[in-house]
């Protein structure tokens, strides 16, 4: 079956902004990019595409973004970096209708309608989560701890302490996925600490063997959570996330 034109939602402090696919392939900024190793597709991809600073007029490097997928992914992004016009430089993929996409696995759909690429990633050191596939909506927020201070660590600890680094980490690889206490947007996996944090029921370094490669420690033919390898999270970076993880343990707001 052919694909149907698709509609972006693009929601700031000015309103919502609606962008159609033949708007974003027709875009006077809008060019043909080439993205080696594409990390949803694994190989070089190809892609016409907009620069997403340019969907962001009036937003400024400091403000905080989600993109919102339609399979309730939802990314956590500071506006910095999408607003980048050298180095890391985000874009907008746009699938054609008349030329789709090839499915991400078989029996899966493409990355469509709208996919948002990275060209040079290691510039800025760019996560796998931070390239939504299937996006819907993209929208101006308050930050993560604002929005959600249930998420917070204990306010005493130090800007330095490995427990506020888990935390930046944990947003920025783990929440548009997972919720913790109740708190968060995405839909998509389980909540981290609602019953039980996984630090109280993963022994030894069982819980960072799972986040490395979930398949080698619990095989699951439907699972969607990908490893994260040591280029994404180095092990003292991983050991930070755990760190918050536990912390957040004692933290538990469902318990009594």
């Amino acid at each position: 079956m052919p694909l149907h034109a698709a509609q972006l939602t693009v929601e700031l402090a000015d309103g919502t902004h609606t962008w159609d696919t033949a708007q974003l392939l027709s875009h006077p900024q809008a060019r043909d990019i080439d993205i080696p190793g594409d990390v949803s597709y694994k190989r070089d991809m190809h892609y016409r595409a907009v620069p997403v600073s340019v969907l962001l007029e009036g937003v400024s490097s400091d403000a905080h973004l989600q993109a919102v997928a339609t399979d309730g992914f939802a990314a956590e992004m500071p506006a910095a970096p999408l607003l980048q016009k050298t180095g890391s430089q985000a874009w907008l993929a746009v699938e054609d209708p008349a030329h789709p996409w090839p499915g991400l696995s078989k029996d899966k759909p493409g990355a469509g309608p709208f996919y948002l690429v990275w060209t040079d990633p290691a510039a800025s050191r760019i996560s796998p989560e931070q390239w939504p596939y299937a996006v819907g909506k993209i929208r101006l927020l308050a930050s993560v701890a604002e929005r959600f201070p249930a998420l917070l660590p204990d306010p005493n600890l130090s800007a330095d302490d490995p427990v506020n680094k888990g935390f930046a980490l944990f947003q920025k690889n783990c929440f548009a996925c997972h919720r913790l206490n109740g708190a968060g947007d995405s839909q998509l996996g389980p909540d981290l600490n609602i019953p039980h944090s996984p630090t109280e029921y993963f022994a030894g370094d069982y819980l960072k063997l799972y986040i490395r490669d979930p398949q080698n420690l619990r095989q699951w033919p439907q699972a969607k959570m990908p490893a994260i390898s040591k280029d994404v999270l180095s092990d003292e970076e991983l050991g930070q996330v755990v760190s918050y993880l536990k912390h957040m343990a004692g933290r538990n707001t469902s318990a009594p």
